[in-house]
């Protein structure tokens, strides 16, 4: 199976997409599709044996939406957006035109001037000003599929049919403006994701056979040397291996503060070198850097939809069946064409649909800018209902940089022999610790050995056979039984302790500290100002050391877990019915974010692991982020919440108004469009609503 990226154009709102979606389902050689409204593109599994790019556009096509040519795509869709807006304007006029009908109705000079206007002129007109909307309803109807413009067509049909053209003919006026209007509230959704796309590097300057030249990013390979001068974007991920600058990273991190780098720093793509030049070897271009997986994320979270958002789409696929009844027996009971007209015409918008997902993208546009990454709209809906908040340790609310502080020899072992054979062992060895141990050598100037049959056991700790000898460096667990004693008089100091074996027998512990994150005790804080009913501290660490630091910030804890010790604790909550969130480095924790409701990643920034395993990743460590991240969540559901409520209820009357012959089509055509208008300003202050700031200050919607 081969991975296919399809760009589609047409679509406005989750019922196009699913035309598509179904349409391609179809075509020979489809394994999966996955259609993105927000990057109008379609993600496929195919056989490339079977499938083919032309009739996956033929399919699309069918549809009623286009593929565009790759070298096309542009002019394309420059010609569509050229074509839509003669369209647009056809109908504007025209329905310019029958306004002064109207106003001659009032004025009682309706019947003198339609009368100068022959209908089948009339109907010509409607026609042609409403045959875009109409063929796409044909094409839908020769595949028995029922959309929103189906029932503004019935309602054409019904007003001709009693000889009303001009009523049509604003109806049609109407529905051109509400496509306009839909189109634009779709736009308006995908705003913060353009906005972000555009954030990518196009030009590199490169150094090849000691040749400085220009290029485009996607020609830079792998080892290539970048020149990034002052005040220009760095176009790749990579190490700096000449120069000093001040980088501005909000565009990864959303921290406003620049960061100073120097030879073998790490940069990131999309990032802006503020001062000073720098050389760069390239390690990642494109989509495979950092902020191209990001840019990738935040484009797929579309298809994690949230509950909320699936319930809209049931509602729509029963939504136009019962119209249709209604249209039915409003004609069956009042004989009056114009209000089963009315009924189809004030029904027939897509607000339903679009209430949710237009407000989850806004809202998934907007963490990103702030520097956190939210995987889906079923995240957001389940950080707004979390009850339960698990907390990792080390990297997590500490800095993940213990330092050692003390050796406690054991049988007769000197502390720096102790050290070197440990620091020996954790050589190949990527946790915290092991690098604060091999540090601590490095300082005391220890000669390190090759370790050989290394082995690295979670939870545990590490096995290597260094000169002959076996040796351990863990946790408790690796000491047997009688060396209890031991374990309880070290963990009677404060700090987390490493234990050193060879060869079976305990010859040192090595105690370390870390610092806690000073933001961490504020963020606290605010999340129990929230209302999160348990926050709870899970950690690997001995006890002494837990309660040192759960003791700080008034949480509960549990310590000397496992992996599979927090597994079972997120299950357990979960079992209770309870919404688990846990936040973690995403690294070592992986299992138990993934586990969890919502795992959520501290400091993911270049961690290709914490990108992928959590459902939301924190690009800075900065532990505001997550009282803010629940505020949006929080925020966004009661957006979504009111979209839905009010169009529901602004649907409903209209309909009551229509059936009840209140509502003439023409009244019906120019309210149908309103709901679309009011989720897109409502969903739009997700888009300009300022950082988080503490509940106490900010308690609005």
């Amino acid at each position: 199976m081969q991975t296919l990226e399809l760009p589609v154009r047409g679509m406005d709102c989750a019922e196009c997409a699913r035309h598509v979606e179904h349409a391609l389902a179809k075509a020979p050689g489809v394994a999966s599709v996955q259609v993105l409204l927000s990057a109008e593109k379609a993600i496929l599994q195919v056989d490339p044996a079977v499938a083919s790019v032309d009739r996956l556009r033929a399919a699309v096509a069918e549809a009623g939406y286009t593929v565009p040519e790759p070298a096309e795509e542009g002019k394309e869709e420059a010609h569509q957006s050229y074509t839509r807006k003669v369209w647009t304007l056809l109908a504007l006029v025209f329905g310019a035109v029958l306004f002064v009908v109207v106003i001659g109705e009032w004025l009682g000079l309706f019947e003198r001037i339609t009368a100068r206007v022959p209908f089948v002129l009339g109907a010509t007109l409607v026609a042609l000003s409403g045959w875009p909307v109409f063929a796409n309803v044909a094409r839908a109807a020769r595949k028995r599929q029922v959309t929103s413009h189906t029932l503004m067509t019935l309602g054409v049909i019904a007003a001709l049919a009693v000889g009303e053209w001009a009523t049509a003919a604003v109806v049609v006026f109407f529905m051109r403006v509400g496509d306009f209007v839909e189109r634009f509230t779709a736009e308006g959704a995908r705003t913060a994701l353009r906005d972000l796309t555009a954030l990518a590097p196009r030009q590199a300057r490169v150094v090849r056979n000691d040749v400085e030249q220009e290029i485009p990013v996607e020609r830079v390979t792998p080892s290539d040397l970048v020149i990034v001068r002052p005040g220009e974007q760095i176009p790749v991920d990579g190490v700096v291996v000449e120069g000093h600058a001040t980088v501005d990273q909000a565009t990864i991190t959303g921290e406003p503060l620049p960061v100073e780098v120097e030879p073998g720093s790490r940069v990131f793509a999309a990032t802006i070198a503020r001062l000073g030049s720098l050389r760069i070897r390239t390690e990642r271009v494109g989509a495979d850097t950092t902020f191209g997986r990001v840019v990738r994320l935040v484009q797929e979270a579309e298809s994690n939809r949230a509950e909320v958002q699936r319930f809209a789409d049931r509602f729509s696929t029963y939504y136009l069946p019962v119209v249709v009844a209604i249209a039915a027996l409003t004609l069956l009971i009042r004989r009056d064409p114009l209000a089963m007209a009315a009924v189809l015409v004030v029904a027939c918008s897509c607000s339903i649909a679009l209430a949710t997902p237009v407000a989850m993208l806004a809202a998934i546009g907007r963490a990103a800018r702030e520097g956190i990454l939210i995987k889906g709209g079923k995240y957001i809906e389940a950080l707004a209902r979390a009850d339960v908040l698990l907390l990792d340790k080390t990297g997590t609310l500490t800095f993940g940089r213990p330092q050692i502080e003390r050796i406690i020899p054991f049988n007769g072992v000197e502390p720096t022999e102790a050290l070197r054979l440990a620091a020996s062992a954790e050589r190949d060895s990527e946790h915290p610790l092991a690098e604060a141990v091999r540090a601590y050598a490095a300082r005391q100037g220890l000669r390190l050995s090759e370790p050989t049959r290394f082995e690295a056991i979670p939870g545990k700790g590490v096995f290597a056979e260094v000169e002959g000898h076996r040796i351990a460096v863990g946790s408790h667990r690796l000491l047997a039984a009688k060396d209890a004693s031991l374990v309880d008089s070290v963990n009677e100091l404060r700090g987390s302790v490493l234990w050193v074996l060879c060869d079976g027998k305990p010859i040192a512990a090595l105690v370390a500290s870390d610092t806690l994150r000073p933001e961490t005790p504020l963020a606290i804080q605010h999340l129990r100002e929230m209302g999160i009913a348990r926050i709870e501290l899970l950690t690997g660490d001995n006890s002494s050391a837990a309660a040192t630091l759960a003791g700080s910030l008034g949480i509960p804890y549990r310590a000397d877990l496992l992996p599979e010790d927090k597994i079972a604790i997120v299950r357990d909550y979960q079992r209770q019915g309870k919404v688990v969130v846990m936040v973690g480095d995403g690294v070592n924790d992986a299992p138990a974010l993934a586990q969890a409701d919502v795992g959520v990643a501290m400091g993911a920034a270049g961690a290709d692991i914490a990108l992928e395993a959590a459902h939301v990743a924190l690009m800075r460590e900065d532990w505001m982020l997550v009282p803010a991240l629940f505020a949006i969540a929080r925020r966004t559901l009661r957006i979504v919440k009111m979209n839905l409520l009010l169009t529901a209820l602004y649907n409903a009357v209209g309909l009551s108004l229509a059936a009840a012959g209140l509502l003439p089509p023409i009244l019906a055509a120019a309210a149908q469009s309103i709901p679309d208008l009011f989720i897109l300003g409502n969903s739009a202050r997700l888009l300009k609503s300022a950082p988080y700031r503490s509940p106490s200050h900010d308690s609005s919607a």
